[in-house]
Order: C-alpha cells, then sequence, then structure tokens
C-alpha cells in the first residue's frame, strides 16, 4: 500500500513537473513579426535598407522583450504585388502566427494586406507605403513613415516663393504617383504657381525619353517628379541630362526618393542641385543620427542608410515600445492604444503618431543635392516643423 502511494505521488509530481514545463514553454512563445519587402527583383536594394535596419536595431536593443524571445519572419513581396503580398500576410497570420505585420515599400501591397490585418486583429506597422489613405483601410495600421501629402505640401508653397512660377509635373502611373501630383498641384497653385502640363509615365520599365522631351517642349521653370528609388530614378536622371535640361534653365524639384541617400552615388552629377522635400537626410545633424548610422554601419557599411532605413529603425523602435509597455505580451488592441500616442526622438527629428489618424507628425526638410567632403548629400537648408498629413 505504502508504495502504491508512493507511485501515486511520484506519477503526480511528474504530471505537475509536465503542466509547469508547458506553462513555462508557453511563456515562452517568440514574439513573431513578419516583414513584408521586395527582397528581390528591381528593388531589393530598398529592401536591403530596411532589412539591415531592423537587424542593426535588435543589434543595439537586444532581441528578446519580457523574457520573450523577437523572432523576424522575413517574405519576399518581390516588387508592386498587391496578390502576392496579401497571400504571404495571410500565410504569416495563419501558418506562422505572427503577433505583427511590418515592413511594405509599395502602396498597392499595403492596402492589399490592410483587410488581412483587420479582420486577424493584428497590428500592422508601415515602415514606408506613403499613399495617404493608408491608414484609413484598418484600425490596426499605424504608420511611422511618411504620408506623400505631408512632404510634399511644403515644396509647393516654397516653390512658389523662390520664384518658381510655371511647373510641369511627371510622376509614375500608380497610386503614389497620383498622390504626389495632386498634392504638389494643389498647394502650388494655392500659391500662385501654374501647372503648364502633366504626364504619368508607367510604373513598370518606363522609357524616359519622350515623356521628357515633352516637359523641356514646354518650358517650364521648373519640373516636378516623383518615382520610386532606385534604378528608375537613375534611368530619369539619365534622360534629363540626354535632353539637356540644364542648357534648357528647367530646374529640378521633386519628393525625397528621387535623390534618396541609398542611390545619390549612382546618379553622380546630374542629381546636383536637384531640390527636394523629405523627411530625412544622410547628412542630418543630430547625435540620434549619428549613432544610427554608426549601428547601421556594424551591420551593414557597404551602403549609406536612407530614408526607407530610418523608417524601419522607428518601427521596430515602435514595435519594441509597444511590447515593452506590455511587459512582452502583444495584445493587439493594447498595442495599437499604445502606439497612439507614442513619440521619440528619430534619427531624422522629433516624430509622434497622430492618435486620431494614427499617422507619423514629424518634421519635413527642403533639400538641396550638393558635393560635400567629396561625396553627394541631401543639405537641409529649411525646416518645417512637426507637419501633419493634411490629406486627412
Amino acid at each position: 500500500m505504502k508504495r502504491f502511494v508512493k507511485t501515486c505521488r511520484a506519477l503526480l509530481g511528474f504530471a505537475a513537473a509536465g503542466l509547469i514545463g508547458l506553462g513555462s514553454a508557453q511563456a515562452q512563445e517568440p514574439i513573431r513579426v513578419g516583414l513584408l519587402l521586395p527582397y528581390s527583383g528591381p528593388f531589393a536594394d530598398l529592401a536591403l535598407q530596411m532589412d539591415t535596419s531592423v537587424t542593426a536595431y535588435m543589434k543595439q536593443n537586444g532581441d528578446s522583450i519580457g523574457g520573450r524571445k523577437v523572432e523576424i519572419l522575413k517574405r519576399d513581396t518581390t516588387g508592386v504585388a498587391p496578390d502576392t503580398a496579401k497571400r504571404l500576410a495571410q500565410e504569416l497570420v495563419v501558418r506562422d502566427k505572427v503577433d505583427v505585420l511590418a515592413g511594405v515599400v509599395f502602396t498597392p501591397n499595403a492596402l492589399a494586406i490592410a483587410p488581412v490585418a483587420t479582420e486577424a486583429k493584428k497590428p500592422f506597422i508601415i515602415m514606408n507605403a506613403a499613399a495617404s489613405i493608408i491608414p484609413t483601410r484598418s484600425p490596426y495600421i499605424v504608420r511611422v513613415s511618411l504620408a506623400f501629402h505631408q512632404t510634399i505640401m511644403p515644396l509647393g508653397t516654397w516653390a512658389v516663393k523662390n520664384g518658381i512660377k510655371r511647373v510641369y509635373t511627371l510622376v509614375s502611373d500608380y497610386a503614389a504617383g497620383h498622390d504626389a501630383e495632386a498634392v504638389f498641384k494643389k498647394y502650388f497653385t494655392a500659391a500662385g504657381g501654374e501647372i503648364i502640363g502633366e504626364v504619368r509615365v508607367p510604373a513598370r520599365n518606363p522609357e524616359f525619353a519622350p515623356y521628357l522631351q515633352r516637359v523641356k517642349d514646354a518650358k517650364p521653370d521648373a519640373v516636378f517628379s516623383f518615382v520610386p528609388a532606385g534604378e528608375q530614378s537613375v534611368a530619369y536622371f539619365k534622360g534629363v541630362v540626354e535632353r539637356g535640361f540644364q542648357g534648357a534653365g528647367i530646374k529640378l524639384i521633386g519628393e525625397a526618393s528621387m535623390t534618396e541617400d541609398g542611390i545619390i552615388e549612382s546618379i553622380g552629377d546630374p542629381a546636383l542641385g536637384t531640390i527636394t522635400a523629405g523627411n530625412y537626410s544622410h547628412d542630418h545633424n543630430s547625435p540620434e543620427n549619428a549613432a544610427f548610422i554608426k549601428a547601421f554601419g556594424e551591420v551593414n557599411n557597404k551602403i549609406r542608410p536612407n530614408f526607407f532605413a530610418v523608417g524601419a529603425w522607428d518601427g521596430m523602435a515602435a514595435i519594441y515600445a509597444a511590447l515593452k509597455a506590455q511587459n512582452g505580451q502583444a495584445d493587439p488592441d493594447k498595442m495599437i492604444e499604445f502606439l497612439r500616442t507614442w513619440k521619440t526622438t528619430s534619427p531624422r527629428g522629433p516624430i509622434a503618431i497622430d492618435a486620431e489618424t494614427r499617422d507619423i507628425v514629424q518634421n519635413v526638410y527642403i533639400r538641396r543635392v550638393e558635393r560635400k567632403g567629396g561625396k553627394l548629400v541631401n543639405v537641409e537648408f529649411e525646416t518645417f516643423p512637426m507637419v501633419k498629413d493634411p490629406g486627412k
């Protein structure tokens, strides 16, 4: 009988230990972040910028929160591919059971993922996609990057004040380009400027030459442009040189993607003098930016971090802050509620989330491409402080 009692006690002890072990395993379940970026294809360099920032942030701030490991699950959207982006997001939610969705370079991809985030109740941290409408498509979206309304609005008023009165617009033919075109026209004309022509170029593999010739023939004071950063920006500036814009006295103005820091050396001297509006420059003078550049370089010192990289860095900062506020728990509604009033000092300057729109509020800088220390940089020379997206 005594032996039977001892045996029962032992079995109960093993069972209890098993339950404790199971509870411990559940408590240590990793926090999973699904990172959706174009790791392959023509925009892979943008994914590299953002992916490097994610790695650098975790290296600087640790890979666990509240005793739980932070695990990044990377998925390749390949480019502007909304169907692919949606499918990958669904797989991350259903199969991989991620706690957070993040990343996304292009607006069509973000819009495709939005209903997935809503249905699954997963915080969706936008690290780049910039069409104004994006945060309205899901109550679980928080954007830490930029909105084109926000960054381009100051450029329209600045241009008129600085003697640019007649402008031709040239933008890429998708949602982000349409936004850029509409916002510039609205604020430029409101300030007294005149749009003398406009053209939209194909979003994929555009041949810029005929469009740029049309611009030159119109003889504007300037051309306002938006095309995706990377190969298209390089091709655009090559076309500008071939069509002799400088000799014709046509100034180049545009959104920051045109001369982003990661590709500006690839563009070379044709970029000199270009005026853009943006939320970040590698040349930005602050302790936070110096620390960011150092951390980024420790992971990859072969590329210069740009505003895509900063968007990913601040996206990770937002995710970490929201998780730390729950001691490592990932209740989606609590995360979103926390982020509604989140603010910090970023490598780009002060940033905050607007509680009503869940969108970024930040400084917008007017920059000029100059050669500094033998390198091409976007030099910030005028600041519009803490700008909200006026598109909402």
